[in-house]
């Protein structure tokens, strides 16, 4: 159950391999947290699955970028006979913006490609970050990268913020760049985001520094990746159905046999969880809530997430790239007019940030700050906005608080039949797309040797 990338890598792997594969998406869209879809004006704060309208504002689950480290994720896209770089177009540069309406700076991401704007970009940029001050953030990573690779619980037990203090790292360079990394990637500001969760996302770039570069999506990212990857399994033989929302599990004993749908029981050899967390702890609750076993998965946190989507009279940003806006609630933003959303003249999503006092806020309000901050950054917002959408939910995503990692599930479980797929359980990627496929792959093992033990 699950349609996000967990479940359909999962699927594609048990597919490929000869399986007979159902996929069960709740929603009326396949894809999880990278769909996209049309939505109307109505709000529709703190729902998922999606309600699409057939006049609405295309909008997206939140912006992603495919970083060019990933490994598991673009050899299935592949196998799937997807063209990266037909569904991509990479960047060579992102950009952060200071909030005095003035302070911006370039920084290359990609050192093959664009080698003179990466070191241009480390050796410049005084007026964000001095030379004293990108120096002091050397022992931080030093410290950082020595410690994940020998002591990862040691790194979970204290914030990023905490860790940078404890190294040295000045004051403008945790605010110029630590926060907009932490609050632009997963919502939370340096004091709440996890030493370990952040090493883990950038420890694979600092190993294949080569290959550092970051895509944004030549189209919607159900309609570029998820639906190819679907007729990828149907041509296996596998089958997704939409607006099938799984009602709880059918148990044998301690074996899991299947799920129970509005339209019936339907039987399964094995039963792959693959929603998202909210959901996955709301379905299994009934069955196990009072199993020793299980208190760890019940334990893990979830944590909200908000995006800005706009549609402009014309492109609020000179490029479709990255971008960054420490000191405001812009955690990250990217103009999408060029690339992701081409039937407008001006298109921009933002993660805003922090998510959780947000979250208090109507759309309209969200709306205003916004508008309030974009001046501090140096945009005329308001102006040019001629739709625009806010995308919320609570529970899609696993907390990267400091001590929510030790709660991470494994993806076999125990019970018989039944397996867990998603990000938030245990894999190397964390909360991002490989993280999601990785886990899915890693389920589809469990799948086997499961049934080939049955067998």
């Amino acid at each position: 159950m699950g349609s996000g990338l967990a479940g359909l890598a999962c699927a594609f792997e048990l597919a490929d391999q000869g399986r007979r594969v159902l996929v069960l998406e709740a929603g009326a869209v396949a894809g999880g947290r990278t769909s996209n879809w049309k939505q109307g004006s109505e709000p529709q704060s703190h729902h998922f699955p999606p309600r699409p309208s057939p006049s609405g504002m295309l909008v997206e689950s939140g912006f992603h970028k495919f970083l060019g480290f990933y490994e598991d994720l673009p050899k299935l896209l592949r196998r799937a006979g997807i063209d990266l770089d037909k569904m991509l177009t990479w960047e060579k540069t992102m950009e952060i913006r200071i909030p005095d309406g003035k302070t911006a700076g370039e920084f290359g991401i990609a050192p093959v490609k664009a080698p003179l704007k990466t070191i241009g970009g480390l050796l410049g940029n005084n007026d964000i970050l001095s030379y004293a001050e990108k120096l002091s953030l050397l022992p931080f990573l030093a410290a950082g990268f020595k410690d994940y690779a020998a002591n990862p619980e040691k790194l979970d037990r204290c914030s990023v913020k905490e860790y940078a203090e404890r190294h040295g790292v000045h004051p403008d360079a945790l605010s110029h760049l630590l926060e907009p990394l932490t609050g632009g990637i997963l919502f939370l500001p340096p004091e709440r985001f996890s030493a370990l969760v952040f090493f883990s996302l950038f420890a694979p770039a600092a190993a294949k520094v080569l290959n550092m570069q970051i895509g944004g999506f030549n189209g919607g990212m159900r309609d570029v990746m998820v639906e190819p990857l679907i007729e990828a399994i149907r041509d296996r033989g596998g089958e997704v159905r939409l607006n099938s929302p799984v009602r709880g599990l059918l148990r044998d004993g301690e074996a899991v046999r299947g799920v129970r749908l509005d339209s019936g029981d339907l039987r399964a050899g094995h039963v792959v969880v693959a929603a998202d967390l909210g959901s996955a702890q709301r379905l299994l609750r009934p069955e196990f809530g009072t199993a020793p076993q299980w208190q760890p998965f019940f334990a893990l946190q979830t944590m909200p997430h908000i995006t800005l989507q706009l549609e402009l009279t014309e492109p609020l940003l000179p490029e479709d790239r990255t971008e960054f806006g420490p000191g405001t609630i812009w955690g990250s933003f990217t103009e999408q007019s060029r690339t992701t959303f081409r039937h407008v003249p001006g298109r921009v999503s933002a993660i805003l940030t922090p998510s959780d006092e947000l979250m208090a806020l109507t759309d309209e309000e969200i709306f205003e700050r916004a508008c309030l901050d974009a001046v501090r950054l140096g945009l005329e917002l308001r102006p040019k906005v001629t739709e625009y959408r806010v995308i919320r939910s609570r529970d899609l995503f696993y907390s990267v608080q400091p001590g929510n990692d030790r709660h991470r599930p494994e993806q076999r479980t125990g019970v018989p039949g039944l397996t867990l797929a998603g990000d938030y359980t245990r894999q190397s990627m964390y909360t991002t797309m490989e993280g999601a496929v990785r886990s899915g792959l890693l389920a589809a093992e469990a799948v086997i040797k499961a049934l080939q033990t049955q067998a």
